[in-house]
């Protein structure tokens, strides 16, 4: 990957997909402009790509919005577009066209805007061609499955001018907003801690010996995308890949992207740390799963620092809290136990203020899209990147980690209290469900410092590898034109 500056970031016009990857229509649209500009009297014409489990959400979102049609559906698995079709009758709404490759549906020129739900390995390769095709683009968290491409669509939605909104709805919604500028507003004085929760049960995904079948529904080779060609090894196709590095990005890419964002925006960082340390494993039982199922990872921006938990197995909430978000200040600390809601307390423990509203994340999107404003989107793109980057970066570190025991940590948190304090939390979570801390061990990662002018690692070059991955031909993301 070419060094470029944050400067070049925001700026650098020079982005493409491998020419290979695109059909010739798609080329024949990539000039900038795309789409004509709608009156705020015309219906947009969306496409759904991805129409599983969250992609039903998004076809179910522009099925009721009066000023949007739904014209197109996407999907690998033909069943899931079966479904997509069925709900639009349902609805009695023109039926949409059904598409098995995303890439033929971009040629399609009456199209306006695009929402991608497929999985996070496939968000920035369809997301990118699909500003080249002259789209706007609604994707889901994570935005990127790694911090290169996500570099990659920031740039293409500024070359092509593009609208890119990211799917973190806590963005749009009032009372998320107004917690967060009460803290902005210094009214919990200087906050010096950001703590995101994902405290979210997961089972077993079972233990294969073998090689699973695909599902008769799916094109295995659209599925996989980018993606090395590998026999799936779970036993639920769909959702389980969540757990796959190949694919997902453990629950602190799924889940925790919500809450890495609120926390990152609690901060008001828009920025990347100045390093990063994780740590964790996969506990409590032994499946094909290869991402942990409990992860801490601890960011640091120098004055200020951001500390994630993932746990995957029973635990009680913290300060009410299971998935959401503790912002600790000077003079009280505020939490989040949901999307829309927050709490302020003083350093007592006494209540200052609620927040609470939930509000219209695709409204937002649509807003911008007629206003051709990404300065109007409450969650765009370069945001988006940024929140699943600080994820991206936990996860570099706890890759490159070696395991230790779980009482050799006497320096590896520094002088750092409140690391110490998660680490004591994270032992007893552990013993509380049946892990053996004197036989066992954690993985402890890298500790990793970074260049966000450069986006790269300082000093740590198999870290850099880590930064992108290898694409399978022709769904290739590239850094030339």
């Amino acid at each position: 990957m070419r060094k470029i500056s944050r400067r070049q970031f925001l700026n650098d016009s020079v982005l493409m997909l491998a020419a290979a990857s695109l059909p010739g229509k798609v080329l024949a649209q990539a000039g900038g402009s795309g789409a004509r500009q709608k009156s705020a009297n015309e219906k947009l014409n969306a496409a759904v790509i991805g129409c599983g489990s969250r992609g039903d959400g998004h076809v179910s979102e522009w099925l009721r919005r009066e000023d949007v049609d739904l014209i197109a559906v996407c999907d690998a698995d033909s069943a899931h577009m079966k479904s997509a079709m069925a709900k639009a009758s349902k609805a009695g709404k023109k039926m949409p066209r059904a598409y098995r490759d995303f890439r033929d549906l971009l040629e399609n020129p009456d199209i306006d805007v695009v929402s991608i739900a497929t999985p996070n390995h496939t968000h920035a390769i369809i997301s990118i061609m699909a500003m080249q095709a002259g789209k706007d683009v609604y994707v889901e968290k994570p935005v990127c499955h790694n911090i290169f491409e996500g570099h990659q669509m920031v740039r293409a939605a500024r070359k092509h001018g593009r609208i890119c909104q990211a799917g973190t709805q806590s963005r749009s919604n009032p009372g998320m907003r107004d917690a967060i500028q009460y803290l902005h507003d210094g009214k919990l004085g200087k906050i010096t801690l950001a703590r995101g929760l994902c405290y979210k049960s997961r089972p077993s995904i079972g233990l294969v010996t073998q090689p699973q079948p695909v599902p008769e529904t799916v094109d295995y080779d659209l599925w996989l995308g980018p993606a090395p060609n590998k026999p799936p090894m779970r036993e639920r196709f769909h959702y389980d890949w969540h757990w796959f590095w190949d694919y997902g990005n453990g629950d602190l890419g799924n889940q925790g992207a919500h809450e890495m964002d609120k926390a990152r925006w609690g901060l008001n960082k828009r920025s990347f740390p100045e390093s990063v340390i994780g740590y964790g494993g996969r506990f409590g039982y032994k499946d094909n799963g290869e991402t942990p199922n409990t992860e801490v990872l601890i960011l640091d921006y120098g004055d200020e620092q951001i500390i994630f938990e993932v746990r995957g197995l029973a635990t009680d909430p913290l300060k009410g809290a299971k998935i959401g978000n503790i912002w600790y200040g000077t003079e009280g600390y505020m939490v989040s136990t949901s999307y829309n809601s927050a709490a302020a307390y003083d350093n007592d423990g006494k209540e200052l203020e609620q927040f609470k509203g939930s509000g219209d994340h695709f409204a937002n999107f649509v807003d911008a899209v007629r206003s051709r404003k990404s300065s109007d989107l409450n969650c765009d793109i370069e945001d988006g990147f940024i929140s699943a980057s600080l994820c991206h970066l936990g996860n570099i570190s706890y890759l490159l980690g070696k395991n230790a025991a779980f009482d050799d940590k006497a320096k590896a948190f520094g002088d750092d209290k409140d690391a110490y304090e998660t680490f004591a939390r994270f032992e007893e979570h552990l013993a509380s469900n049946g892990v053996d801390l004197k036989s066992g061990a954690y993985r402890l990662g890298r500790k990793l410092r970074f260049d966000a002018e450069r986006l790269k690692f300082i000093g740590d070059k198999r870290a850099d590898e880590l930064l992108t991955r290898d694409y399978r031909a022709p769904f290739v993301v590239t850094d030339k034109v």
